[in-house]
């Protein structure tokens, strides 16, 4: 009987995960969910508790960042944007949770939460100050790319293959990281 509660339960994260990913989540509704899992829509209430419960969970999103601990600074940007094609290439979830964070405060707080656990710690070893502000200022740059080459659409980027993508991104990542803050001060430690 657990086994076909666990297997129920995975069958209606997964339809969930690509009923988000495809439909966004204000258009995302239960029944649709329900359906696509082939289960009735109580269970789902039941599992899940409504519509945020089902999408907190179908976006539970580990981006398996690289431990940058003793990683030369001038290498950073190439692990992390590989890592991060790798994620938006091959996981519906984190395009579910970047289509919905824009009309979703729940999924904008989800968003929130894998940049604060995941991201700013792995940066915040290789950053020569201010790593939160720094560490935000790569995401930027790594949310606005991800919209523009895989929501938008946008053909120049679309048609750039992962090694040209890094060697127009690379060096922005590697300022955010690196650069003098602005007024001129150099940044607390030397950078490589």
């Amino acid at each position: 009987m657990t086994r076909d509660a666990t297997a129920t339960r995975a069958r209606v994260l997964d339809a969930a995960r690509a009923r988000f990913g495809a439909d966004g989540y204000d258009r995302t509704t239960i029944r649709a969910v329900a359906a696509d899992a082939g289960v009735d829509p109580a269970l789902v209430m039941r599992y899940f508790g409504g519509k945020d419960g089902l999408f907190t969970q179908a976006a539970d999103l580990d981006l398996d960042l690289p431990d940058l601990a003793g990683t030369a600074v001038d290498d950073v940007p190439a692990l992390l944007l590989e890592r991060f094609v790798a994620v938006w290439e091959r996981d519906a979830t984190f395009m579910a949770l970047l289509r919905a964070s824009a009309s979703s405060e729940t999924a904008a707080a989800r968003m929130r939460e894998v940049f604060t656990s995941q991201v700013a710690p792995a940066l915040a070893v290789v950053a020569v100050d201010q790593p939160d502000r720094r560490a935000a200022l790569v995401a930027s740059q790594v949310l606005g790319l991800a919209v523009a080459r895989y929501l938008v659409r946008l053909p120049s980027l679309v048609d750039l293959e992962t090694d040209d993508l890094l060697a127009w991104v690379g060096p922005v990542l590697l300022h955010h990281l690196t650069a003098p803050l602005p007024g001129g001060s150099p940044p607390a430690t030397g950078s490589s």
